[in-house]
């Protein structure tokens, strides 16, 4: 944990009782702030309570008390309506902020020095991050990972001179974090994305700008126009002392960071014949394979390498790296039939990584929809034997699979799985895979895209068992 020395005997008003907004209420306590908790859900609040946590209606709360309002990255303090406590928090003249920024001044009271990696972008980052955190650990660094992937940034370490911190952050914790500056800030790829809160894609890709802006040394990829745009503008507004550097997944540069064949290799600015530099192979790496993971293992050596580790610690650490859960993750096999747990794929861009990867796929997709639905997947159309619908998006994602794919309306998760299974077994397919794709939010059936995963998880474990008990 990381006690929030800054707010002590302050008074802080704290909405969001999900896993960050507890650990944050643990955090300002520790630290000797005086905290008034509030959710929206009462079994969030019954959890608190039972921790001893002073739980208070914020609604008819005394605004002019606090010293600042913490939001939960899952409230909106913009789009697409601000949260009612944005709105009673600005009445009255209180800042709002979240968990990161709470880190971050916590970082420049205790070890301004420390080595802060942040990571953004559409799809990859929690990849990248635990990349990152895997690489430093196998070379004996103290790395602490968390944010998005992981613990809550405030259930990590204290900063200090000899930790390393690798913290995945979304759009929402940036807008709540007004002094966030990176040691390193690594801004991977920009595709729409959570537009309901931000309102379009320009005001996404300006949030998430802030990232690598601020940062000592910036890693953009270049692979999509926005972000393409944003590294170009970075690299040419550089001022002394601050290094920027582009990154590519997909072609050589003339300069920068990317990958030829297998080889990822890094090119300083200068004369383009000057020798390049190895910083691994990615046949080797046996959890990257696959297009998708060309681009963060290239993002994660990248940022290795400016941290100081040698070309041999970066190679063995991403031939040693095992995967992260919830990422095209292989939950099990099952006869010829392969189970692969990619709840992470929130997005269509995510799910096209898992397409590509497979044929012959028995398809879980939907949830909360995003914007664009699946219309951009058409081309792995062909790929999928069957589709099978859940959530808020079956009859959007129904009237585009209509005609292409068959699919069945299942509503649950438990229903999905049982009958993807089935279907796959009865198949004809050679090598069938069972996929749990989404291509979308999971709020609409589960607390967070961990938990989508983990009941995917424990429905196949229960198939699978069943299946060794026919067998005997």
């Amino acid at each position: 944990m990381t006690p929030i020395e800054s707010f002590r005997e302050r008074q802080v008003a704290l909405f969001g009782l999900d896993a960050p907004g507890l650990a944050t209420l643990r955090a300002l306590m520790a630290g000797g702030a005086s905290v008034t908790a509030w959710d929206d859900a009462e079994s969030a609040r019954l959890q608190a309570i039972a921790e001893g946590m002073n739980v208070a209606d914020l609604s008819v709360a005394d605004w002019g008390r606090f010293d600042a309002l913490i939001l939960t990255p899952g409230a909106a303090p913009t789009h697409p309506v601000p949260h009612w406590t944005v709105e009673r928090a600005q009445a009255a003249g209180v800042e709002i902020i979240g968990d990161l920024e709470l880190f971050c001044r916590e970082r420049e009271a205790r070890a301004p020095g420390a080595v802060f990696v942040v990571v953004t972008g559409a799809n990859g980052q929690s990849t990248t991050s635990a990349l990152i955190a895997h690489i430093l650990r196998e070379a004996g660094r103290e790395p602490q990972l968390g944010g998005d992937v992981g613990q809550p940034i405030l259930s990590l370490a204290p900063p200090d001179d000899e930790r390393i911190h690798v913290v995945e952050v979304s759009s929402f914790q940036i807008d709540l974090a007004p002094s966030l500056s990176p040691t390193v800030g690594l801004l991977l790829n920009l595709s729409p994305d959570h537009l309901d809160r931000q309102g379009s894609m320009e005001r996404d890709a300006a949030v998430k700008e802030r990232v690598p802006s601020n940062a000592e040394i910036a890693l953009v990829g270049v692979d999509d126009a926005y972000c393409h745009a944003i590294g170009a503008k970075l690299i040419a507004e550089a001022a002394e002392g601050r290094r920027v550097a582009p990154v590519s997944g997909e072609r050589s540069l003339d300069w920068g960071f990317y990958a030829e064949g297998d080889e990822i290799l890094y090119r300083a600015a200068g004369d383009p014949e000057v020798q390049v530099e190895s910083l691994g192979a990615l046949p080797k790496a046996r959890a990257l394979v696959g297009a998708y993971n060309r681009q963060n293992a290239i993002f994660a050596a990248a940022a290795c390498w400016e941290l100081g580790l040698s070309d041999e610690e970066i190679a063995q650490g991403l031939v040693s790296f095992t995967g992260v859960p919830h990422r095209l993750e292989t939950v099990a096999k099952v006869g010829r039939v392969l189970f692969v747990n990619d709840s992470k794929a929130t997005d269509a861009a995510a799910a096209a990584r898992a397409l590509a990867e497979f044929s012959e796929i028995f398809w879980i997709l939907g949830g909360k929809p995003k914007h664009g639905g699946i219309e951009s997947l058409r081309p792995f159309f062909p790929r999928v034997a069957k589709a099978y619908l859940i959530g808020e998006a079956t009859e959007e994602f129904a009237e585009t699979l209509e005609g292409y794919v068959p699919f069945e309306r299942c509503c649950a998760l438990t229903v999905a799985t049982d009958r993807a299974a089935s279907d796959a077994v009865a198949s004809a397919a050679r090598d069938p895979v069972v996929l749990l794709a989404p291509a979308c939010a999971s709020y609409d059936q589960f607390a967070d895209f961990e938990a989508r995963g983990e009941a995917f998880r424990e429905i196949v474990q229960r198939i699978a068992a069943l299946d060794q008990g026919d067998a005997s």
